[in-house]
């Protein structure tokens, strides 16, 4: 490989010709051969609109040189564009501060800015005017996860949202056995079931969106401790107007920079409530299993698209694939979020300490979550009902008799439940002959459809 020698504070150092980076980006490459994972493209990208932002307002504060901050401008947007992903390879696990991505992105924008120019523009001096690596990074953070989120994570909830709402509307005349304990228990329809599911969608979402407005307020103007030393106390407005205009977005300076630099809690909080959606996520998935499971001597209530064959060894076994994916999914979102809660911690005096991760880990949340929601989707709405099955359980439930506690008593019914279950004959045949009823009277009282409305019956 054909180098070139870069020069920084601490000397001189090889670097590859074709690369766009300079000196201090390859000290990190050197430095940190830990994972192989950089920083996701979505966070390099967020990032580089930070440094469109801030070259912008320093043009328009006469800080830096209008001709400098549109190279940078033009630098930043082929960033984001994502035309140069290749050049930002720096480690996740790096410097806590993610001072080696800053300036990776620093000397990215000065390289292509010069070129544009013809014209020398420095990393530090220029990109970085006005801005620390600490609060530049932790602004990144919320920006990039903010985008994500809007764009990403939220259209595909509400694609899930709405597919459960329609498949439980198509089948809301469908009765099925419910279940406590993973034990038979009262009758209700498929519509009050997915409408449970439904409701874990929409408060997930709601959770999410209820933390927007702190992940809109950026760190950025704080520079290194919160003090806003080098930066102009006009700047950081300025790029946030520059960030709403090209994003949609209502990102605002932070009300206390002390807070926005030395802890991460807002990201905790939207770490956590990704946990807690990923935790409906699994329930639902996991409801779906048990509804497919058989099909001889499982639930086999209802039958899963079947997408791919389920065993190498067992010819026509099908498995549910998606629902498993999905819980995987879950699990790692889940720890993903204890790493976070780790991370949210090192917050010593004036500076978090382990932001890559937060970063990283927050993006690939959404990612995962973003991209196996519809997946989910497609499987519910494909998923067909096993109706003959479902009435044979239906049918032979022993704990319909708690439609017969008001007339008979817990004593005559539990006992009718019983001789039911140990004769594996249906309730209605067994309360015939145990009570006074008559079949139209039993009937009435059984009829699991009526069932499924409980108190409203009363109201109705």
């Amino acid at each position: 490989m054909k180098m070139r020698t870069e020069r920084d504070s601490m000397g001189n150092i090889e670097v590859p010709v074709e690369a766009l980076y300079g000196a201090q980006t390859q000290r990190a490459i050197n430095n940190f051969p830990i994972s192989g994972q950089p920083l996701p493209p979505a966070f390099i990208h967020a990032l580089a609109l930070l440094k469109a932002g801030c070259a912008h307002a320093n043009g328009e504060l006469g800080r830096l040189e209008q001709d400098k901050a549109d190279a940078i401008v033009h630098a930043a947007h082929e960033v984001i564009a994502g035309k140069h992903d290749n050049a930002f390879p720096i480690d996740v696990f790096q410097t806590g501060s993610g001072t080696s991505t800053n300036m990776n992105v620093n000397e990215v924008l000065a390289h292509l800015a010069s070129a544009h120019l013809g014209k020398p523009v420095h990393p530090n001096d220029d990109v970085n005017m006005g801005q620390s690596s600490n609060d530049v990074i932790p602004s990144a953070i919320h920006v990039s996860a903010a985008l994500a989120f809007s764009r990403e994570l939220l259209p595909a909830l509400h694609q899930l949202e709405q597919t459960i709402l329609g498949k439980g509307e198509r089948l809301q005349d469908k009765v099925k056995t419910g279940r406590t304990h993973l034990m038979d228990a009262m009758p209700l329809r498929f519509d009050q079931e997915l409408g449970g599911w439904a409701t874990q969608v929409q408060y997930g979402r709601d959770r999410l969106q209820g933390l927007q407005s702190r992940l809109q307020q950026l760190a950025l103007g704080g520079t290194a401790i919160g003090t806003g030393i080098n930066a102009d106390p006009r700047q950081a407005r300025l790029a946030c107007d520059y960030l709403n205009e090209h994003t949609g977005q209502d990102f605002c300076p932070a009300e206390d920079y002390f807070y926005s630099l030395s802890c991460q809690d807002t990201a905790v909080e939207l770490s956590g409530q990704l946990k807690t959606l990923a935790v409906a996520l699994m329930k639902i998935a996991n409801d779906l299993r048990w509804m497919n499971s058989g099909p001889l001597t499982g639930l086999a209530e209802i039958q899963l698209p079947a997408l791919q064959p389920g065993s190498s060894i067992m010819p026509g076994k099908v498995n549910p694939v998606v629902p498993e994916a999905v819980a995987m999914v879950a699990a790692q979102v889940m720890g993903l979020d204890a790493a976070n809660t780790v991370a949210g911690q090192s917050g010593n005096f004036q500076l978090n300490v382990m932001l890559p991760l937060v970063a990283s880990n927050l993006l690939t949340m959404m990612k995962l979550l973003a991209n196996c929601a519809p997946l989910l989707a497609e499987a519910i709405d494909g998923f067909t009902l096993n109706e003959e099955h479902l009435g044979e359980h239906l049918a032979r439930n022993p704990i319909l008799v708690t439609a017969l506690n008001p007339v008979i008593g817990y004593a005559k019914a539990a006992s009718i439940a019983k001789k039911a279950y140990a004769e594996c004959r249906p309730i209605l045949e067994v309360a015939l002959e145990e009570t006074e009823l008559s079949e139209k009277e039993l009937r009435e009282l059984l009829d699991p459809a009526a069932l499924t409305k409980g108190s409203q019956q009363e109201k109705g």
